[in-house]
């Protein structure tokens, strides 16, 4: 039996749509960073191969060691250094700069993830493989809601977020390194953009 992070970590991924704090623990991620508009940046679809390419090349390559199922994309987001939140939409979607993640089992050790770099290089010369980097983060106290609809709709949730936060002693705690997280629950080429799923997740702190 396949061992899945979405059903033995449901608090993770599958949040009620209604705002709750949770206290997210450190877990093992590739990662790779990238800038522009996701819906048109030719960089933003290269990290997706990139993250999908070496999640893939891991598992293949260690199927003795455990089976499982690759883990939903997510993505750190950030406006230039300025998002702050307060649920006001984003106008300039090429201000974005977002760190794209899949999370790996913690068996994925660094020799591990070069010998999937090297794999995936050999398999697909035209992408760089050393965008990538295996890294482990701890996000901490976080207030999180699952968001039904369009990307384009989250204002909505993220709102709900910070209010839910703040009627209950907390404030939200951006910074270079805490920033507005989403999982991707949902393949947007599969569902329709009003039935999308996406956790929403901000960094808090006490007041």
């Amino acid at each position: 039996m396949s061992t899945d992070f979405k059903k033995t970590d449901r608090e993770l991924y599958h949040p009620k749509t209604t705002p709750s704090i949770i206290d997210v623990p450190e877990m093992k991620f590739i990662a790779v960073d990238g800038a522009g508009d996701p819906n048109t940046s030719a960089d933003f679809d290269t990290a997706v191969q990139l993250l999908y390419g070496l999640s893939y090349a891991i598992k293949m390559g260690n199927k003795a060691i455990l089976e499982y199922v690759v883990a939903p994309l997510e993505g750190y987001w950030d406006v230039e250094g300025q998002f702050t939140g307060g649920g006001a939409p984003i106008a300039d979607k090429n201000k974005f700069v977002w760190t794209l993640v899949i999370r790996q089992p913690d068996f994925v050790s660094e020799e591990i993830f070069q010998s999937a770099k090297e794999a995936l290089a050999q398999k697909k010369p035209n992408l760089d493989v050393s965008r990538a980097r295996l890294e482990e983060i701890t996000e901490g106290l976080c207030v999180q809601a699952m968001h039904i609809g369009s990307y384009d709709s989250e204002p909505t949730t993220v709102a709900a977020l910070e209010k839910f936060a703040t009627d209950n002693g907390y404030e939200i705690d951006m910074s270079d390194t805490r920033r507005h997280h989403e999982i991707y629950i949902s393949d947007p080429q599969r569902v329709a953009p009003e039935k999308l799923k996406t956790v929403l997740r901000h960094p808090i702190r006490k007041r």
